[in-house]
Parts: structure tokens; C-alpha cells; sequence
């Protein structure tokens, strides 16, 4: 059985799935969930030392972090938490508009719409929470939104509780989107195009100059989400919108405060309009706690590095550019990637999880990607660059690599 077995509907006892799935977590076969839940046992590093699930502790060459940008443990950013730790205490005990948020909050809302080029931005409790708000707040029934294949989870779900059409088209093909666009009814007013800005799974980079064209040509609204762009790709890392001259442009600029902040939250930067609006009908705004001020506090200082460039964008290029090259001279497929996410295509399932687990037991802690998350015959380990990394570090994390692709037929 396989994890997805798990989650189509039948006809027994609520409870009874999960002790059946949980037979064969306990079992002795390979189920690609060996590395799912170990521990860190310090501040993620690009050697961090983690528990594994039979109590072992070993320090492993960290390529499973969205932390691209080791700002966790940046000290200006660890002195921004500290000060408002001290004078906020630990955690805000209310809802945003109910006296749960603070200055800081509303500092870190103005630098991030200034960051965008936007008029506002609204800042979410969760990054889940961003999309499934966002969406269905604007959306609804009557709406058409249309969605590349390969957009966040989050995505799907904020459709899906909007009750607007649903519309999908193959990833990246900008011919299938312009047929969708030009089939919906003329009487439609509510239409919202939303892409991933760099695809989690994938690490490429939506075509954002053709979206934003089409999206002016069928009368449509344009909401980005450039969680892994953030701080990575763009002249000076303000992400996918900068790298193809749209900054200001973009409708709904959506991004996470977990992958290169390397906190908690998410936010919509916008117009003062849509962001007054957002405050009182996005659900996971208006009946979520606010972020606690320590987290606002570090995050405020992370904009300020990101702002100025000074983050370590450049740095964390030169590692991405050697680690996928080196890939790609041994063999190994890295697909499309233009970001600090580096695929390493398998393509096979049962191989994908010995090799996975293999690299594990060597000491590179990696990411496996599956079906749903992507097609069987494009599963793959996704690795995410980290900025501290070594050049040391990058090449033993090769010959791991290598090695063990040539052990499972990989290269």
C-alpha cells in the first residue's frame, strides 16, 4: 500500500484508516515516510544535528531547509526577536483586530508593501492561511479562477472553499491558459489568474510576462504567489514580478514568511482597497491570532536586509549555480529549475525512496516529492541551497549523491 491508498473515501469506521496506516508506517517496508518527522536538535545550519525516529542523533549536510538564506540565526535578525520579546512578551493573545497586533505589525506590513511597490499589504497568522483567505474572500460563486497545475496546495484549497469555477491548465503552457481564458463568458466579471511565482516542486519560474499579458488582453486580475522567489530570484531579490519588470503590476502579490525569512505568516501585498477588505472577510486573518511580536520583530529586520540586498542573495547563487551544475555533469536530470530549489529527477518510485533513505543513512538530509505532489514518472528529491553552505560541504554532498545514484541505476 501506498499513502495515497489512504485518502480516497470508503465505507468503514472513521478510525479505521489510521490504524491501517499506521501498520505500515511500523512496518518493515520501504514507504518513503522514513524521513517524515525527525527532529532538529539545534537551529537549522548547513550541518544540523537531527533525531531520527529510533532515537539516534547524527549531524546531517542540510539540503532539506527552505531557509535558503540562514536568516533563522542572522544576528541582526536574532536581536529584532530579542528586543520584542522584551517588550511585547512572547505571544499577542487576541486576533489582529481585536488588539492583537502592534506597531511592529503594521511596520512590517508598510516594508513589505514598499518592497512590492504596493499601496498596502496584510499580514497573515499562517502561509497556508495567505492563500486560503485571500482567495476566498475576492472569490466566489459566479468567478472563474483559473490555475497552472503545479500551484500549492494552499492554492486548490482557497478555490475550493471560494466556490468559484475552477479552471486548470497544463504547467507552464502559456497556448493551454489562453484557451481557457478566451472560453469564458463574456457576462463573467469576477476572473483571477494565480501561479506560483517559482513552483515549489519544480523550482521554475512561472512566464510571468505572457501571464500578465494575457491576464490584460481577458479582462482578469493577477495574484502571484512567490513564496520560493522571495529574496532568491529578481536583480535584487524582490522576486519573480522584479525579474520580469513588474514590479507594481501585480494584482495580488502573495508570499510566505517561512521559506527565506525562515519565520511563520504569510502576506498579500496590494492595493489599500483590497487590503481593508481582506482585514475583515479573509477568515484566516480576522479569526486567527496575530504572529507573535518576537517573530514580527525578527521579520521586520529580515525585510530591512532584503531590502537593501544585503541577505546574501549573491552568496546563495554561487552555491545553486555549482551544485546544479555539478548535478548535471554527473547525469543526473535537475529539470528546469532557475531558483534555489534543485530537483534531482527519479522518476521511479520505489527507486526514489532507496535512494532517498540511502542518501539519509550517508548524511545528506534531502526532501522526497511524490505522487500527488507531482507525476510518478517526474518523482524526484528535492534539494534546497542553502546560502552557508561550503564549497567542503556542496562536494561531499555530491559524492553522496553520486554514489548512491550509481548504486540505484539513477545515472
Amino acid at each position: 500500500m501506498k499513502f495515497e491508498d489512504f485518502t480516497s473515501s470508503e465505507q468503514a469506521d472513521l478510525f479505521e484508516k489510521a490504524t491501517r496506516f499506521l501498520t505500515l508506517l511500523n512496518s518493515t517496508k520501504d514507504t518513503g515516510g522514513e524521513a517524515l518527522g525527525i527532529q532538529l536538535m539545534q537551529a537549522v545550519r548547513p550541518t544540523s544535528c537531527m533525531k531520527e525516529k529510533d532515537g539516534t542523533v547524527a549531524p546531517y549536510l542540510m539540503l532539506g531547509s527552505n531557509s535558503y538564506l540562514n536568516l533563522t540565526t542572522h544576528p541582526q535578525v536574532v536581536e529584532g526577536a530579542r528586543k520584542a520579546l522584551e517588550k511585547y512578551g512572547y505571544g499577542m493573545g487576541a486576533v489582529s483586530l481585536y488588539g492583537g497586533i502592534t506597531d511592529l505589525h503594521r511596520e512590517l506590513e508598510e516594508r513589505i508593501a514598499a518592497f512590492y511597490h504596493t499601496e498596502d499589504a496584510v499580514l497573515f497568522p499562517s502561509g497556508y492561511g495567505t492563500n486560503i483567505g485571500t482567495i476566498s474572500a475576492l472569490c466566489g460563486p459566479g468567478d472563474v479562477i483559473v490555475n497552472d497545475s503545479a500551484n500549492h496546495a494552499s492554492i486548490f484549497d482557497g478555490c475550493r472553499l471560494s466556490g468559484a469555477d475552477i479552471k486548470i491548465y497544463p504547467h507552464g503552457k502559456i497556448k493551454y491558459l489562453e484557451q481557457v481564458l478566451a472560453k469564458i463568458p463574456a457576462n463573467v466579471k469576477g476572473r483571477l489568474i494565480i501561479t506560483d511565482g517559482v513552483f515549489s516542486m519544480h523550482g521554475d519560474m512561472a512566464k510571468l510576462d505572457e501571464i500578465y499579458a494575457l491576464a490584460q488582453k481577458y479582462r482578469a486580475r493577477l495574484m502571484v504567489d512567490d513564496a520560493h522567489g522571495l529574496g532568491i530570484v529578481g536583480p535584487t531579490g524582490r522576486g519573480t514580478a522584479e525579474h520580469f519588470n513588474l514590479l507594481g503590476k501585480i494584482d495580488l502579490n502573495v508570499g510566505m514568511l517561512s521559506k527565506v525569512p525562515g519565520a511563520i505568516g504569510g502576506y498579500c501585498a496590494t492595493t489599500k482597497e483590497v487590503a481593508a477588505y481582506l482585514r475583515i472577510y479573509a477568515r484566516t486573518y480576522f479569526f486567527s491570532t496575530a504572529i507573535p511580536a518576537p517573530v514580527v520583530g525578527g521579520l521586520i529586520e529580515v525585510f530591512k536586509l532584503l531590502a537593501a540586498d544585503q541577505a546574501g542573495r549573491k552568496e546563495l547563487w554561487q552555491n545553486i549555480t555549482y551544485l546544479k551544475t555539478e548535478l548535471q555533469k554527473r547525469g543526473f536530470n535537475t529539470g528546469e529549475s532557475e531558483s534555489g530549489i534543485v530537483p534531482v529527477i527519479v522518476g521511479d518510485e520505489p527507486k526514489l525512496i532507496r535512494f532517498t533513505n540511502d542518501l539519509r543513512v550517508h548524511g545528506v538530509y534531502a526532501n522526497i516529492v511524490t505522487y500527488p505532489a507531482v507525476r510518478r514518472k517526474e518523482c524526484r528529491v528535492r534539494l534546497c541551497v542553502m546560502k552557508d553552505l561550503t564549497k567542503q560541504d556542496l562536494d561531499k554532498a555530491l559524492c553522496v549523491i553520486t554514489e548512491q545514484g550509481k548504486k540505484h541505476g539513477i545515472i
